[in-house]
């Protein structure tokens, strides 16, 4: 099914000159222009950083797992609690 959306957004890049020569050699080697070249380059790397920032898949053994930890109540933290009563460096020296 091909892409419908209307390009209308304009992205500009500044780059060396040896990086350009760069692009344009590999897009010509890839059969494309330069701007199809560098986004589908750039799509691909978003598709691939994006997907364990987005979601993430677990059995069900390993989900309930997670939703317990997720339920259980919090370990104490005297030292965390000791340090939240101290005036922060933001508060000391105010009166």
């Amino acid at each position: 099914m091909p892409n419908t959306e209307i390009r209308n957004e304009k992205l500009d890049l500044r780059l060396t000159p040896s990086a350009k020569r760069a692009l344009q050699v590999a897009a010509t080697a890839a059969r494309r222009s330069v701007s199809e070249f560098v986004l589908e380059s750039a799509l691909a790397r978003a598709e691939e950083t994006l997907p364990d920032r987005q979601r993430f898949g677990l059995s069900v053994e390993r989900w309930e797992a997670f939703q317990t930890v997720l339920s259980a109540r919090p370990r104490p933290a005297p030292r965390l609690a000791g340090l939240l009563k101290k005036p922060s460096v933001f508060e000391r020296g105010k009166v």
